[in-house]
């Protein structure tokens, strides 16, 4: 008989996939940003192709840093990011092949892998999304809610932030403590059936 039980217990599985949701508001308890960087020293284990690893976070406290990123965001996205007590935002190092013998070593000269400018940015965007996943379920593992956002002018924070660097905006993540009405209803998911298939 086939045990389908995870490694993990069933609370540990709620808190990750099944009760999670995307946040839309926080309490006013502050996130500092040594606690991010715990997360992070958890999720950079996350797989990568050729272990690229390209996803680089910038984070932005309350201030005049948070000013000049609130001006970016679209719609209802400005006033969740002005008040949020933690936002990330996440990039994608179109550089990242510059550390590949450091991070690849068992392969000889591992960044002349990715000298094709576009093909390379098509590795930092896809393997920057991967981490993301990976980031913000660390973030649910350590107790803290993400409300991740793409509604933001992109070319604006990229020139406001990461000006003259090989780093490209990609998502947004207010970080934070669920507040009041945190959260919609679970959307529908699609079925098991519907979505795998073997041959």
């Amino acid at each position: 008989m086939t045990d389908h039980s995870f490694l993990l217990s069933d609370a540990a599985i709620d808190v990750l996939f099944r009760e999670a949701r995307t946040a839309n508001t926080f309490t006013d308890e502050p996130v500092p940003a040594a606690r991010v960087h715990e997360v992070f020293d958890v999720v950079k284990y996350g797989p990568t192709a050729m272990n690229n690893q390209p996803m680089r976070l910038l984070l932005v406290e309350q201030g005049p840093g948070r000013d000049r990123l609130v001006q970016h965001m679209g719609g209802s996205n400005a006033a969740k990011t002005a008040t949020a007590p933690l936002v990330a935002v996440i990039a994608a190092d179109t550089g990242f092949h510059d550390r590949m013998d450091q991070h690849f070593p068992i392969v000889d000269d591992a960044r002349s892998f990715f000298l094709d400018e576009g093909a390379r940015a098509e590795q930092a965007v896809y393997n920057t999304a991967l981490q993301t996943g990976y980031f913000i379920l660390g973030l649910r593992a350590a107790g803290l809610a993400a409300g991740p956002m793409g509604g933001f002018d992109r070319a604006g924070v990229d020139a406001e932030f990461f000006a003259d660097t090989t780093w490209t905006s990609q998502l947004v993540v207010n970080i934070g403590h669920p507040g009041v009405d945190s959260w919609f209803d679970r959307l529908p998911r699609i079925s098991t059936d519907d979505a795998i298939r073997a041959v």
